[in-house]
């Protein structure tokens, strides 16, 4: 997994699918949400999301108030986010 920020939009590219990846991404958020209260997530191609991820995410959102978005480049991954209720919690929108 890969991880740029430009502004506020943090891109991912390759899997998310392991602590180590779920470290970085909370690592690099953080520092993106210290300035911003509105984050863009594109993640390009990864098929999967770990639940540590989705966890981290839900509390930006819930508890620090910070507006989320997610772009998703995979249909399954979009797939994912539908059957578990958060595309409409995390504004995610296909960019196919």
């Amino acid at each position: 997994m890969n991880i740029s920020v430009a502004g506020r939009t943090v891109t991912i590219t390759g899997n998310i699918k392991s602590i180590g990846d779920y470290q970085a991404l909370k690592d690099t958020l953080d520092g993106v949400v210290a300035n911003e209260k509105s984050i863009v997530i594109n993640i390009k191609d990864s098929i999967s999301i770990t639940s540590s991820v989705i966890g981290y995410l839900t509390k930006l959102l819930q508890k620090d108030n910070i507006n989320v978005q997610i772009k998703v480049g995979d249909e399954n991954l979009y797939e994912l986010f539908d059957e578990i209720n958060l595309v409409q919690l995390f504004n995610v929108t296909k960019s196919l």
